[in-house]
């Protein structure tokens, strides 16, 4: 069945369920939010549902409930590949359903047919400086696909019912996640390959002609490529880029300008820079050293960088508790593909020495390693070296979740969303009252 009618035939229970939430349980109490969580960034409040995905504090990211060995080892594969099509991924996404091998396919031939960029997109991008960066360039191209969107020509020429808005959103998520590998190659060709355009090849799956496409024709960047679009393409609903492409496709803004919001918030250094961060920091220990340090002499490094409160980048996390599972399946791939690679010997280094002394500092909820302390080494291996490119490769990765939550939103119905706030001087006078009340009661 395709993605379309599979989803249809969920909508009758999915809206009954959110409908019921609201009206028999509206007055549920969710949280109590606290003046530190206010001032902290709402960290840890419940804000949204989603059911695309969910961070375990002990299992980690799960994608409609399975986790990702999961996820890795029930995905249809490619008849050459070792790891799951991008497609199938999408399909899990969007209804929730481990797809069949024919239904990944079907994904992946309605990107081929979609494939194709407006000339005009190009064209803005080449008038930008060339200093310009890659994601600001991934951000305006976007933009400029807007032209294309199926919803924001009907909704101009009168689609009335709400209930199908989500149709034209479905459209227009697979027309630009089709569009992405062609786009995001070509900024990387237009930055660092002399401008050269290079297609797409109708053989190739969806990660595979993104490798072939910015010159990488190895098999096993292919496979690499697939387990990073997977790995990265979503990470629950309030996350900056999540919640920002959520906040502004409320207010009925279509998918482009939606993700390009996303991509924004994405570029910022505290959401999707840690990555490069983690490189260079490795990279710095080899040249220290100017080789891959004996355990102890990395020991005696860690030891003195934590005591002089250093920030060792790609370890902790806000939610989980235990190694990212992430982490693991890029472990395991490196450790099949490129056992000897220094700077994967060395990260792997610093996962046998770390935690412990973190451990020993006692001033960390979580110890171990995330996503981002290895995914950078494994494009660095492969030749893929221009740090500042590595956000437009989470970016590319973190759409297919983006697009899939704003879809739901429009399936679900979800209105406009908008918070309170408050000034200063409520809160204080809030306070003042709580702290009279507690002593008129004798607390």
């Amino acid at each position: 069945m395709n993605v379309k009618d599979r989803i249809r035939s969920k909508l009758p229970e999915w809206r009954e369920r959110t409908a019921r939430l609201v009206h028999d349980h509206g007055s549920f109490k969710v949280a109590d939010v606290t003046v530190e969580q206010i001032f902290g960034g709402i960290r840890g409040v419940p804000i949204q549902v989603s059911d695309i995905s969910y961070v375990d504090p002990m299992e980690g990211i799960r994608f409609r409930g399975y986790s990702i060995p999961e996820v890795l080892k029930l995905l249809p594969r490619p008849e050459t590949g070792q790891y799951p099509l991008v497609g199938g991924l999408y399909y899990l996404l969007m209804t929730g359903e481990v797809p069949t091998q024919e239904e990944a396919e079907d994904i992946e031939v309605e990107w081929k047919v979609r494939s194709n960029l407006p000339d005009h997109v190009f064209q803005v991008l080449k008038a930008m400086p060339r200093y310009t960066h890659p994601m600001t360039l991934f951000s305006q191209a976007i933009l400029a696909l807007q032209t294309e969107s199926i919803f924001a020509r009907r909704y101009y020429y009168g689609i009335h019912n709400k209930a199908d808005y989500w149709e034209a959103f479905l459209q227009d998520s697979l027309n630009l996640t089709a569009k992405l590998p062609v786009l995001a190659a070509n900024i990387y060709n237009l930055k660092y390959r002399d401008g050269i355009y290079v297609n797409p090849e109708p053989n190739r799956d969806w990660a595979s002609n993104f490798a072939h496409m910015i010159g990488k024709e190895e098999p096993d960047y292919a496979d690499l490529c697939r387990l990073f679009f997977v790995l990265h393409s979503d990470h629950e609903g309030a996350n900056v880029s999540a919640h920002a492409s959520h906040l502004v496709g409320s207010a009925l803004a279509d998918v482009y300008l939606s993700c390009s919001a996303g991509m924004n918030g994405l570029a910022g250094p505290l959401h999707g820079l840690a990555n490069q961060e983690c490189l260079r920091w490795l990279l710095k220990i080899r040249e220290h050293f100017g080789r891959v340090p004996r355990r102890d002499e990395l020991q005696v490094y860690l030891e003195s960088a934590l005591g002089k409160n250093e920030i060792i980048p790609g370890y902790g996390h806000a939610v989980l508790r235990v190694t990212d599972p992430r982490f693991t399946a890029q472990a395991e791939f490196a450790q099949r593909f490129m056992p000897e690679d220094e700077i994967f010997r060395l990260a792997m280094l610093v996962f046998d020495i770390l935690p412990s002394l973190l451990i020993q500092q006692g001033k960390v909820k979580n110890p171990y390693p995330n996503v981002d302390a290895i995914n950078g080494t494994l494009q660095y291996h492969y030749g893929v070296k221009e740090f500042d490119f590595y956000t437009v490769l989470f970016g590319l990765s973190r759409i297919l979740g983006l697009t899939t939550h704003i879809t739901w939103s429009r399936i679900l119905g979800k209105p406009i969303e908008r918070p309170k706030s408050l000034t200063t001087k409520i809160l204080e006078e809030m306070i003042d009252r709580e702290a009279v009340n507690l002593a008129k009661e004798g607390k």
